[in-house]
């Protein structure tokens, strides 16, 4: 779960353009994540954890299940921002190439939502998507409440809609066509398994330092 930044902070250095040092640790940081279910043993018993290969795996066993279906998607639209990562993975594979993405808002933090889901834009273009077969992709079906508003949303323009979630959780009022895995647990998915990361450094006074 993210992180807050220290506080007090009165400067921050601002690497030049030729150092690479974050991105030289970033990159052993991720050499050495294990993500294999045999060393992720122990933190599964609290929490869901999926790694990028077992991802790889997954967003694979969707695609074939969609295609076993019979259903031939000819778009992919994800519910951002947690479907767009899933989405790419279908749509590739499927061989679909035509994409999109609904903006979909509920959660606004760990535990904490809204009174209902909120649709922002930029907006999708419903006539586009008129008489379209769409496999509309998202990480989770928790509550339900955003995969059911996109559905009929999208239904609304006229599309034959499918829809894939990776996990299902048993609460939803909403079940997905396809699933790759029913959990009650709390997910920590891969992509936001770690804290935003910085945004540009700023000087003392407050003004954007500038190179």
């Amino acid at each position: 779960m993210p992180t807050e930044a220290p506080e007090n902070q009165s400067e921050t250095t601002v690497p030049g353009a030729g150092d690479d040092t974050a991105l030289t640790n970033a990159r052993a940081a991720a050499e050495q994540v294990d993500d294999s279910p045999a060393a992720q043993g122990e933190l599964r018993d609290d929490k869901e954890r999926l790694g990028w290969a077992e991802f790889g795996d997954a967003a694979r066993a969707l695609g074939h299940a969609v295609a076993d279906s019979g259903f031939d998607a000819e778009v992919v639209v994800a519910i951002a921002r947690g479907g767009l990562i899933v989405g790419g993975a279908v749509a590739y594979a499927l061989g679909v190439k035509t994409c999109g993405s609904i903006n979909v808002e509920l959660y606004t933090g760990v535990d904490e939502t809204l009174p209902e889901p909120l649709v922002l834009p930029p907006f999708l273009d419903g006539e586009a998507l008129a008489g379209k077969r769409v496999l509309l992709v998202d990480d989770v079906s928790q509550s339900g409440q955003t995969l059911k508003l996109a559905v009929e949303i999208l239904q609304n323009m006229g599309a034959e809609v499918r829809s894939v979630c990776l996990y299902t959780k048993p609460q939803t009022i909403f079940i997905p066509d396809f699933s790759w895995k029913d959990t009650d647990k709390w997910i920590v998915f891969p992509w936001s398994a770690l804290p935003p990361v910085p945004k540009r450094a700023t000087i003392a006074d407050g003004t954007a330092a500038h190179s």
